[in-house]
């Protein structure tokens, strides 16, 4: 399949949502504020990830000294950065202009030298990442089982994927729609609860472009840890994929 003939993924409107997000992605109290409580927590999930699928050392600062890794659907760069500093040669990709330039802007005052593009993923010839993440993307996307190949084009024969993505059922609908959006918790329009993947529904996902998805871990939040790793997948998990 040639560039030209790959389907789009990107929906203009999801694009221009968080676009218009860009200005307020870096701060902590700002519009993602939510998306900052996330990060550590899925960067716990990867370390262990990488540890694991690679044999490292866990003492180790920087486990992926020597490695590529792309993460796909970037907003302002909140991944690639932590990515950068584990010793990862980074790559983002974002459907927004200006979240690149936003992640571009941060990246350079923090002087880290990630690579950001701009684009559809299938039309960059982005290939031979040895770990390629995508955290809530997924349900974005205009055509899913395209943009899973995409990313499943860019990985190394050896290499490890992360996708977390919000799981659609009713507690997700009440978590994420009703409360956080009604609550101002996330910007209001951010999610649509129909687009959100079930862990069944992403296992065929992945299967259909080659790879093996690992057992998926939940991501949730009590009023005692916040948001955690746990085994309750009703709201959002995470999850590895290799190729089979």
């Amino acid at each position: 399949m040639t560039n030209a003939t790959i389907a789009t993924t990107i929906r203009p409107d999801e694009a221009a949502h968080f676009g218009a997000l860009a200005a307020d992605w870096w701060s902590a109290d700002g519009s993602s504020a939510m998306l900052h409580k996330l990060n550590p927590v899925r960067l716990g999930f990867i370390r262990n990830a990488i540890d694991s699928h690679w044999g490292g050392d866990t003492r180790a600062a920087q486990p992926l000294d020597g490695k590529r890794a792309l993460d796909a659907g970037r907003g302002a760069g909140l991944l690639c950065e932590p990515l950068s500093r584990l010793g990862a040669t980074g790559t983002g990709v974002d459907a927004a202009a200006e979240n690149i330039q936003a992640a571009k802007d941060h990246a350079g005052a923090m002087g880290l030298g990630i690579d950001y593009r701009h684009g559809e993923l299938g039309k960059l010839g982005l290939e031979d990442f040895d770990l390629v993440c995508s955290m809530e993307v997924l349900e974005h996307v205009a055509d899913k089982p395209t943009f899973i190949a995409a990313l499943a084009g860019t990985l190394a024969d050896d290499g490890l994927m992360i996708l977390s993505v919000p799981n659609r059922t009713p507690q997700s609908r009440l978590v994420l729609i009703e409360a956080a959006e009604g609550l101002g918790k996330i910007p209001r329009g951010t999610h649509c609860w129909d687009d959100f993947v079930t862990p069944d529904e992403l296992h065929n996902l992945l299967a259909g472009s080659g790879l093996a998805m690992g057992a998926p871990t939940g991501i949730s939040w009590s009023p005692l840890k916040g948001l955690h790793l746990s085994d309750d997948l009703s709201v959002n998990f995470i999850v590895t994929a290799k190729r089979a």
